[in-house]
């Protein structure tokens, strides 16, 4: 039962992906970006993680809004499932995500972008998938740019109680360099302290790419193996999506 309740926990952080501004997806670490004042971002993303207890991940919508000069408003609406050797596959509603990234310093000003992105997660829509409980995570994520370079990171602590669930903290951080016209490549190491009681804290390292078709329609991609105790908190995790901006 606690394998089942940790690899579920997993997924909870697997949908940290899939919300951040144009820099964040398709990585796990966010960057200090808010969408841009009265323009929008949606993702139509697919996620999943592998575990020796199955697979599970999640697809749906992202929007993103830049609500005020600074300020990005954020919903994530998923579908999660779940996979496993031991019953029948699950599917139902995941844990709806309200966000908001609020920028606090600038790189021009400090040379560093700097911003504060509090998520709460509502409890799961359906019984046999995500989470039954309210979450809330409290991250901050810092970042710059320069040349044909950008790197950004950071982390924060979650308030994650409910059933076998504790509060657990994450940390990371990525590189990425455009290679090509609209084509960025990049890497990330990240690490999590525990998120159930007798869990194991988990380590991974991830490649992700982004190609932009034109100005609008944007493809995402990401995979990468886990490092730190990855047979129950993530053998490979992977991500893709479609991204829109107007």
């Amino acid at each position: 039962m606690l394998a089942v309740m940790t690899f579920r926990a997993v997924l909870v952080l697997s949908m940290l992906a899939a919300s951040a501004a144009r820099a964040g997806p398709p990585y796990v670490t966010d960057d200090p970006e808010p969408t841009d004042f009265q323009h929008f971002e949606i993702y139509l993303f697919q996620q999943g993680t592998e575990t020796r207890e199955g697979t599970g991940g999640a697809f749906g919508i992202d929007f993103n809004y830049g609500a005020a000069p600074d300020l990005q408003l954020t919903a994530v609406l998923p579908v999660e499932y779940e996979a496993t050797p031991h019953g029948p596959d699950l599917i139902g509603i995941g844990n709806i995500e309200l966000a908001a990234k609020y920028r606090v310093l600038h790189q021009d000003d400090v040379g560093w972008d700097v911003a504060a992105f509090p998520r709460l997660f509502l409890p799961s829509g359906s019984a046999l998938v995500g989470e039954q409980h309210f979450s809330l995570l409290l991250p901050v994520w810092v970042g710059r740019d320069w040349d044909m370079w950008s790197t950004f990171g950071g982390g924060g602590c979650a308030i994650h109680r409910g059933g076998d669930a504790q509060d657990f903290c994450l940390a990371g951080w990525a590189l990425t360099r455009e290679i090509a016209p609209g084509l960025h490549i990049g890497a990330e190491l990240v690490h999590q302290t525990a998120d159930a009681n007798g869990g194991k804290a988990s380590t991974g390292i991830g490649a992700g790419l982004t190609y932009d078709i034109d100005e609008h329609y944007h493809l995402l991609a990401y995979a990468g193996p886990g490092l730190q105790n990855a047979a129950e908190t993530g053998r490979t995790s992977w991500y893709t999506s479609i991204l829109f901006t107007f």
